[in-house]
């Protein structure tokens, strides 16, 4: 695996590094920076891997189109699903790109973090990989401040751009690279904004994402209401007993996820679904654009398919360092980031291998 990266280095040194930091990544360390990390290597410091982040020339998105490339060589599949969401990277001062106190849906609560948004790719094998990231940088506080931009080496035609432009360009060079794929899925974030939604119809991608319980099912809109009852519970409401359908949609930690099930189908390759906790009798929707016109079972299993990026994200953090970096420039994110996307996708790739006998987990094959 390590050898895609080769072309990417003129210097000897540097790829060795970046093998050091990828094996170390992957390695069984309790945590992995550059101090474990050059520990693990025979280094007597991190200054060489640090350097390999920071200083070294190397272009960090050639290494994320190798890493998608590699992911596709093994999981390609033409019903795959696009998933995007973005994930929380705690951090202390506000010297790290795109650090400020912002609502991090990972930790639960506003805090100092970095926000990445992520795409991911799910095949119907039940593989799943990270093959793409954005860090995002808030408009105000780093955007419009070019002290901070200066310090932080954040180039300068990079402009202030939302999280849903940012998934935009992501599936764009998916596409543009020839990645197979049927559906894109996401979260309410994502599914509430018209641009985002204007932009799949327009390029004929099928999509499934939730959008929030006070969306207009007529118009699409996000209205407010005063009174207790969401437009999404009266519509509901108004389904027979007969529109219901019980269907699972993935398996969990604690088995298969089963819910109660229902479709309006509003014309033109647009559906709105609906789900319903049995427990408790909970809503969720989902606005679904389906130009295809695919059965509900479809629909059901690329919503379910919403999950897989999660899990994409606590395999990468506890796995892959993913969430362990200790740098502070814009492109020295990138770097780490890709890295540790590029070791999760070894990883992945094992356990596809492991799943059809051919390798365990933990060998002594070396990436």
């Amino acid at each position: 695996m390590c050898t895609r990266l080769d072309g990417l280095f003129y210097r000897t040194d540097s790829r060795v590094h970046a093998r050091h930091y990828v094996r170390g990544l992957i390695a069984p360390l309790e945590r992995k920076n550059g101090w474990t990390i050059a520990e693990y290597s025979g280094d007597p410091e991190p200054k060489a891997l640090q350097r390999l982040l920071n200083l070294s020339p190397w272009d960090a998105d050639q290494a994320r189109d190798l890493v998608r490339d590699y992911a596709m060589e093994h999981f390609a599949d033409p019903r795959g699903v696009l998933i995007a969401d973005p994930t929380g990277f705690a951090k202390k001062g506000t010297k790290s790109a795109g650090t400020q106190r912002q609502y991090s849906g990972t930790l639960g609560r506003i805090d100092n973090c970095q926000i990445g948004v992520f795409l991911a790719y799910a095949n119907t094998a039940g593989d799943r990989v990270l093959i793409d990231r954005e860090l995002y940088l808030p408009e105000g506080s780093w955007c419009a401040d070019p002290g901070r931009r200066a310090e932080a080496h954040v180039p300068e035609e990079v402009t202030f751009a939302t999280r849903p432009r940012q998934v935009q360009d992501m599936i764009a060079r998916a596409v543009a690279a020839g990645v197979p794929f049927a559906w894109f899925a996401a979260d309410e974030e994502f599914g509430q904004n018209p641009g985002l939604r204007s932009y799949l119809e327009a390029e004929g991608i099928a999509y499934a994402m939730a959008v929030p319980k006070n969306t207009d099912t007529g118009t699409g809109s996000i209205t407010t209401r005063t009174d207790a009852t969401t437009l999404v519970e009266r519509v509901a409401a108004r389904r027979k007993p007969h529109d219901w359908s019980r269907r699972a949609c993935g398996v969990g930690t604690k088995g298969f996820r089963v819910y109660d099930w229902a479709l309006v189908d509003a014309g033109d390759g647009h559906q709105y679904v609906f789900r319903r906790n049995i427990a408790d009798g909970e809503l969720a929707y989902f606005h679904c654009y389906n130009p295809r016109d695919e059965p509900m079972t479809e629909l059901v299993r690329v919503i379910g398919n919403r999950w897989p990026i999660e899990e994409c994200f606590e395999a990468a953090k506890s796995e892959a360092g993913l969430d362990n970096y200790q740098v502070r420039l814009y492109h020295a994110w990138y770097r780490h980031i890709t890295l540790a996307m590029l070791a999760m996708a070894f990883l992945a790739v094992m356990r596809h291998k492991s799943k059809k006998g051919a390798l365990p987990l933990w060998t002594n094959h070396t990436p």
